[in-house]
């Protein structure tokens, strides 16, 4: 499992229990040991996906585009190991949290903007990142991560949360990630799936490329 961990990820004990940490000032509560703060996988799609062995192609390091960025639970922990990390939040109340997650942060960039709308933030955004991560609780997440792939190196990543709720309540998640797979194949290759189960109920971690 630990051929799936970045550098600048490690595996840590936290009273008694081996957990993802990276290096930084907590943000959410979590347990610390020295400078390392615990990664929890039940908080953070991104974090799930690493426990689970998936193959994110995350070596630390990268220019990262977070789309979803919400109070700043998981993209804290995605600066602490990559570089230039740019995190997109429409709402204003989590984007406080962010603003001050990224304090102590010099390599995280909030923005507060609406990430349906990349033409919004596309003066601020470098072309070619490395990584896209999106966690966006919204009708449409193919579509959105379809619209930001203009932001993707050739060789870049998507690594992508998807959650059936948000796309349709009434449907099973199996047939609204098929749905989600089919509608991203128009602009990616789907390299690998994993229901994400173990932590988050309905939702689906997905790895893909740029065609």
């Amino acid at each position: 499992m630990n051929k799936a961990l970045p550098a600048g990820v490690q595996r840590h004990e936290f009273d008694g229990t081996e957990r993802l940490a990276t290096q930084g000032e907590p943000v959410y509560g979590e347990p610390t040991e020295g400078e390392w703060r615990a990664w929890n996988p039940n908080r953070s799609k991104l974090g799930a996906m690493l426990e689970l062995g998936m193959d994110t192609g995350l070596a630390g390091g990268e220019t990262v585009l977070y789309l979803g960025a919400a109070s700043g639970t998981t993209v804290s922990h995605v600066a602490d190991f990559a570089g230039p990390t740019y995190a997109v939040e429409f709402a204003a109340r989590p984007a406080r949290d962010l603003l001050e997650a990224a304090e102590s942060r010099e390599r995280l960039f909030p923005l507060l903007k609406d990430a349906r709308k990349p033409e919004t933030y596309a003066h601020v955004v470098e072309s070619d990142v490395d990584v896209i991560v999106q966690d966006v609780a919204t009708r449409g997440q193919a579509r959105v991560a379809l619209e930001n792939r203009q932001f993707l190196a050739d060789d870049g990543r998507l690594l992508l949360a998807v959650k059936a709720r948000s796309e349709d309540v009434t449907r099973e998640p199996a047939a609204v990630f098929a749905d989600v797979r089919e509608e991203l194949s128009e602009g990616y290759e789907i390299m690998e799936t994993r229901r994400l189960e173990e932590y988050h109920a309905d939702h689906l971690g997905l790895v893909a490329r740029p065609r």
